[in-house]
């Protein structure tokens, strides 16, 4: 495989194996002997506004508190989006909200060559549209939104988009989208299962939340903002320290076959995480963001954010020069330059080299 397809089957997994040649080593290898990681990353002013026009030379990253040698991938990569809708009778009165973004998707989201599937959910999970760049098509299946029950399965729903976008080419970027209340009733996975499910085939993930007081309430919705600020994933809380919790069943249900390096056990030392909501939760660590609406132009501002964000990345690759270290590894990018934030993926998993006598 050449370094540049490599580069482009990043855009789903994260991290690409390369085969080495038979004459490096007198030995065979098993597993990933050479890496590229694709990072995106968002940086914004301190008024919240997104910068253009830096280079790699602005950026610093560390894998694994190792500095990396770092370029920006100015090719272009096409975006699949699935988006998961809670469609329980709480939300009546947003479906309708919902229903008029097909347009909105198209113009500031998917692009040219953009592609959406739609999920909906309550305490059942229903493909509406496999992926699709059709805008009447789109439209049609947005219509067919209807309230169901009470329950609202998101972590069960998450983790059903997560699998069908690992579907998609090896060209194209994964985008999660949740537009939902903030919270789970009633899934059968946890929080840590989806966000490992995530983090294995590089999905970013994006949410616009509702309220259950909104959802609920008959009078026009109050004025909502942005859920989350610019900050790098896990500012608000950090994850604990690395640990084993890839359990017989969290493995069968991620599909991960025998690739199966140490999970991250976020729940370890961060006791707080257990007050956060699951999207939340899922936003942060992916190096997504999430919005919250209660009117239509709250919700068409949120996807407009999103629309803009994406098309505004920065994706910086490189080789590790860690490859040997199995398990997960943490990313950390520095922009170089005063007053910015930055957000950006937490980290990938990696299988590390496994010779013969080792």
């Amino acid at each position: 495989m050449s370094t540049k397809t490599g580069v482009l089957a990043l855009i789903l997994s994260g991290v690409v194996a390369q085969p080495q040649s038979p004459a490096a080593t007198d030995r065979p290898d098993f597993g990933v002997t050479t890496n590229i990681v694709m990072v995106p990353v968002t940086v914004t002013q301190r008024d919240g506004s997104i910068l253009n026009g830096l280079s790699a030379n602005d950026f610093r990253l560390l894998d694994n508190n190792k500095v990396q040698k770092i370029t920006q991938d100015m090719t272009t990569h096409p975006l699949s989006i699935a988006m998961v809708i809670q469609a329980t009778t709480n939300m009546e009165s947003m479906l309708p909200k919902i229903q008029k973004l097909s347009s909105l998707l198209q113009a500031q989201v998917l692009g040219d060559e953009g592609e959406v599937a739609v999920l909906a959910f309550d305490h059942r999970i229903e493909k509406l549209a496999d992926f699709t760049s059709d805008e009447a098509r789109l439209q049609a299946t947005l219509k067919k939104l209807k309230p169901g029950s009470g329950s609202a399965r998101l972590n069960d729903a998450a983790i059903e988009g997560i699998r069908l976008l690992k579907t998609r080419p090896a060209t194209r970027r994964r985008i999660l989208l949740l537009i939902s209340e903030p919270h789970d009733k009633g899934s059968e996975l946890r929080v840590r299962e989806v966000l490992s499910e995530a983090e294995f085939a590089g999905v970013v993930i994006y949410s616009v939340n509702v309220s259950s007081i909104i959802a609920n309430a008959t009078t026009s919705a109050p004025a909502t903002r942005s859920i989350t600020d610019n900050n790098p994933p896990g500012s608000t809380f950090q994850p604990g320290p690395g640990g084993g919790i890839a359990t017989s069943t969290t493995l069968s249900q991620n599909n991960m076959g025998n690739w199966a390096p140490l999970m991250k056990e976020i729940y370890t030392s961060a006791v707080d995480v257990f007050k956060k909501n699951p999207s939340e939760i899922y936003t942060s660590y992916t190096g997504g963001r999430g919005y919250a609406f209660g009117t239509q132009k709250e919700l068409e501002r949120a996807v407009s954010a999103i629309g803009e964000e994406l098309h505004s990345q920065y994706l910086l690759t490189y080789s590790p020069n860690n490859q040997d270290e199995a398990g997960f590894h943490n990313i950390v990018v520095q922009v170089l330059k005063p007053d910015l934030k930055i957000r950006s993926r937490d980290g990938y998993y990696i299988a590390g080299k496994l010779r013969e006598g080792k």
